[in-house]
């Protein structure tokens, strides 16, 4: 339903855009259009849209927040148990540990080891 709206709006705007017809038809086509606008069927719909639309949108904003505090604990979640893959040694292709048991990532500079395409070697 929403995509044959927004088709006929486009089509009517489209062609009022296009019509080389002259002011006469552009007169026409306003003139219809106040009518089909101010037709009571029209603005009944037009009004039970918007009351709906409104619920909805309030439906929405109440449950965000709900929706945000689990996808946060997802992702703490998700990373800590990667972190846990990867101290166990079940990191991608096996390589040392990153993290730090209390979760903090290990950056090379801060490492005595030195590391090339993921690769620890000792620069000694």
């Amino acid at each position: 339903m929403r995509y044959r709206v927004m088709f006929i709006a486009g089509f009517a705007v489209g062609f009022v855009v296009g019509a080389r017809a002259g002011r006469e038809r552009y007169d026409q086509i306003v003139t219809y259009t106040k009518k089909v606008a101010g037709h009571p069927a029209v603005q009944k719909t037009t009004q039970t849209v918007t009351v709906k639309t409104t619920e909805y949108a309030k439906t929405a904003m109440s449950k965000a927040p709900d929706f945000a505090k689990t996808a946060s604990t997802q992702v703490v979640t998700s990373a800590k148990q990667m972190a846990t893959a990867r101290r166990r040694g079940g990191g991608k292709g096996g390589e040392a540990d990153d993290v730090t048991p209390d979760g903090h990532l290990v950056y090379p500079a801060d490492d005595t080891q030195a590391s090339v395409n993921g690769t620890r070697y000792n620069a000694e």
